[in-house]
Parts: structure tokens; sequence; C-alpha cells
């Protein structure tokens, strides 16, 4: 009988652990991609040599996540791929101006903000702004203007602190342009006084012809490829962003950066989560993560681009937040356009304009 009690005894706590085991795994706390559980997969997809890799592996040995980290080199080749349907990202990194694209193709998820950790730490300037009111799809990741690079070796900064200096006889041959319609465009039409998120047929017109007057003084129109070039001297003058601008400042130190006084743009990359996102809670883990200070300005002083939280900022170092040309005051900030979307019908016209342009040169 006493074998039998103990058996019994056992059967009984068999079954209570087999019990509370399945009451840990089905409770709402229980996270199967954290440190309690089997590790998950965490797809991510963003822009090249965008993220400190050294933290995707301390993200990896915090949360037990296993991380698949792709790469894409435009907003178009984004979109795309996450159309797709055998591709299933948890978070992707698109720019303001996809972002509405994006939301109307019903591509991306709304955001929880109950569930993110730290966005009260971005700069209120970046948040609610009209390509995503109240930041209900996106949270910003980095930010920055699009400005002049200028070789201070042969050319007095003084001389280039406009757009519509790009224009002047003495840089023939000399202007690496941006290969983007927005960007292109909108350059000519802030040069002419207009904002770069113009629907005025006449203006882009004056636009179009105001970029193939240009033409003379344009070495090349490239992308990447610009900051190589800058870096190596091949040219003097070269349009970018202002994270691409400081990767080429560390490398040469000759280079200026200048945001002109003739209107700049302000853009932010964002983290999102698509549509067909099968980890959502490792996303949510990533993007707090992210959004911790001291490991967004780690991330800020790698990347090279502009953080948008003011706690991380606070944490770098005083000769990066000092430097008005990629941390500018209100006073210039306030003076900056936001590329919104302008809708199917006007991207494809800028689109139109633009290749015209190039046909030109």
């Amino acid at each position: 009988m006493k074998k039998l009690y103990v058996s019994l005894s056992m059967i009984v706590l068999f079954v209570a652990v087999l019990f509370g085991i399945r009451y840990v795994l089905e409770s709402p706390g229980f996270a199967t991609g954290g440190e309690q559980g089997e590790r998950q997969t965490l797809h991510i997809f963003n822009w090249g040599n965008y993220v400190d890799p050294d933290l995707i592996k301390e993200f990896e040995a915090e949360t037990n996540y296993t991380v698949i980290y792709e790469t894409f080199d435009s907003n178009d080749a984004m979109e795309a791929k996450i159309k797709q349907s055998g591709t299933h990202y948890d978070l992707i990194f698109p720019s303001e101006s996809s972002v509405p694209k994006l939301v109307e193709q019903n591509l991306l998820l709304p955001l929880d903000h109950t569930r993110l950790v730290g966005l009260e730490t971005i700069s209120p300037y970046l948040l609610d702004h009209n390509f995503d009111k109240g930041n209900r799809y996106t949270v910003p990741y980095f930010w920055g203007t699009v400005g002049i690079m200028i070789n201070t070796k042969y050319i007095d900064p003084s001389e280039v602190t406009k757009w519509s200096d790009l224009w002047k006889p003495e840089f023939k041959n000399n202007v690496l342009f941006l290969d983007g319609n927005r960007e292109s465009l909108g350059i000519a039409l802030q040069s002419l006084g207009y904002s770069l998120n113009s629907t005025n047929e006449q203006e882009l017109q004056e636009a179009q012809a105001k970029l193939i007057e240009l033409a003379p003084n344009i070495r090349a129109i490239l992308m990447e490829e610009i900051k190589t070039l800058m870096t190596a001297e091949e040219a003097t003058i070269g349009i970018g962003y202002s994270g691409d601008a400081a990767a080429v400042i560390y490398d040469n130190p000759n280079i200026a950066y200048v945001i002109p006084e003739d209107g700049s743009a302000v853009w932010t990359d964002n983290f999102a989560i698509p549509h067909s996102a099968q980890n959502i809670q490792g996303a949510y883990d990533f993007i707090n993560f992210m959004l911790r200070p001291e490991i967004a300005a780690r991330n800020a002083e790698w990347v090279g681009y502009t953080t948008p939280s003011e706690a991380a900022k606070a944490l770098l170092p005083e000769d990066i937040t000092s430097d008005t040309a990629f941390y500018p005051p209100a006073s210039i900030l306030n003076e900056l356009e936001h590329y919104e979307y302008l809708g199917k019908e006007w991207i494809e016209k800028y689109n139109e304009l633009f290749l015209t342009f190039k046909m030109e040169l």
C-alpha cells in the first residue's frame, strides 16, 4: 500500500508540474523570445551601415532573440520587398516621405504606444508631423538635413552658403548632384524661393529649367558614391545628407557641411512594423532597446547621423552636439521643410521632370 501511495503522490505531483508549466507558458507575461523561453527569430530590414553591429549582438544576448538583419538601398526597394507574400520582416525603417504611401496600401501596422518605452525622450520637433499624425505608425530612428559638402582646401566656405551658389560659373564640372527626384527638384525649387513640396505646375517647370541651367556645373549624378568621391577629393562640392557628410568629414577634415540659407529639407528615418510581421513582440523589444538613451547615443556615434533622442543627445560628446551643421538650433530648424507625400500623380510628375533633366546632361 505504501508503494501505491507513493506512486499516486508522484502522479499528482507530475500532473501539477505539467499544469504549472502550461500556466506559465500561456500567461500574458511570458515572452517566448525572452530570457526564459526558446530563441525566436527577429527579421530586421534596414538601410546599409545604419546600426552599430555590436548593439545587435548585445540585444541578442540580452533578449535571447536571434536577429536576421538585411539591408536595402532605397525606399522603393524596401516597399517592393515587403509586398512579396513570401517575405516576412518584423521591423523596417522607411523614410518619412514613403510612410503615407505605405499606410495607404495597408503595409504598416498601427503602433500600440502602451508597448513603447522611451518615446518620451524623442524631441517634440520630430513628432506628430503630417506624414504620420500622432506617430500612429512610426517612431523616429535618425534624422538629418540635406545640404552641401565643400572642400575647404579649394573653396572658401563663404562662397557657398545657399543653393543658388551652385550655379556660379567657377564651379563648372565640380558639383556631385544627388540622384533623387524629390531632392534635386527640391533644391531647384528652394533656390527659386518656392516650397520643395510644390504642386504648382508652373513652379515645377521653372525648377526643371533651373536644373538644366546647372548642367555645366554637374560632374555626376550619384548617391552613395558621392561620399567616396568627396573623401578622395575628386570634386570640390557634393550634395548629400547630413549623416553622409559626417562620415566624409571623419575621413577628410578638409570637408565642411553647410545647411543652405535659402532652404533645406529635414527628414526622419523611422521604426515601423510591416503588416506581415510575425514577431511583433520582438519588434517592440528592439525598438525599446534602441530607444534607451545610452544605446541611442552609442548608435548615433557609430552611424554618424543625428539622434532624435534628447536624452541620448545629452550623453554625446560636446564636440558632436555643438556642431550646428548637424544639431541645428531652433532658429535654423524652423526654416526647414519636411518632405510631404504628394500623392501618386505628383510623384510621377516629379519623376518625369527629373528624368527629362537627366537626359539633358
